[in-house]
């Protein structure tokens, strides 16, 4: 397989790199994603052949980690405008539940539930091993239901009265 057609398969997950950086808060998700393939041609040699997604994700991952950081240090400089993304529409419990996440849990759970990556496919996404992605899947899901499960209370008549 040639350079080229290598890097056509790579470029197949244009869509769905370009999609992850907009859920993760890109302020330009397209730019980001067109970064995260340059990157890859210029380290092809880097990309896992069999499967390139988690490799692609970490990329833009940590590109976007720079862009906050950068728009963050700006924004304090005085240097740039603090740039406000159009927030995903969640089910507001959900996106409360998400948000009181630690950012660890919450990425764990999105990498598996937005990205539809497997357990060992985020792991690789993240850099660490198989395990210790599925352990921190399990507590972050834990976490999460219990956090949804605080905001399920009974209904008692005071309520049915006040609707």
């Amino acid at each position: 397989m040639t350079s080229e057609e290598r890097f056509a398969a790579v470029f197949r997950h244009l869509g769905a790199v370009t999609a992850y950086a907009q859920r993760r808060g890109s302020s330009d998700a397209d730019a980001l994603a067109a970064e995260v393939m340059t990157i890859a041609w210029r380290r092809l040699a880097a990309v896992p052949k069999d499967d390139p997604l988690p490799w692609l994700y970490a990329t833009a991952r940590n590109l976007v980690l720079a862009e906050r950081r950068r728009n963050r240090t700006g924004a304090e400089l005085g240097q740039v405008e603090a740039r406000t993304v159009e927030p995903i529409s969640l089910d507001p419990e959900l996106d409360r539940a998400l948000r009181a996440l630690s950012a660890t849990d919450r990425e764990a759970l999105l990498l598996v539930a937005w990205e539809d990556l497997t357990p060992t496919q985020a792991a690789h996404a993240l850099g660490i091993n198989a395990t210790a992605f599925r352990v921190r899947l399990l507590r972050a899901r834990r976490r999460l239901q219990a956090l949804l499960a605080d905001d399920v209370r009974p209904m008692t008549t005071l309520d049915v009265e006040e609707a």
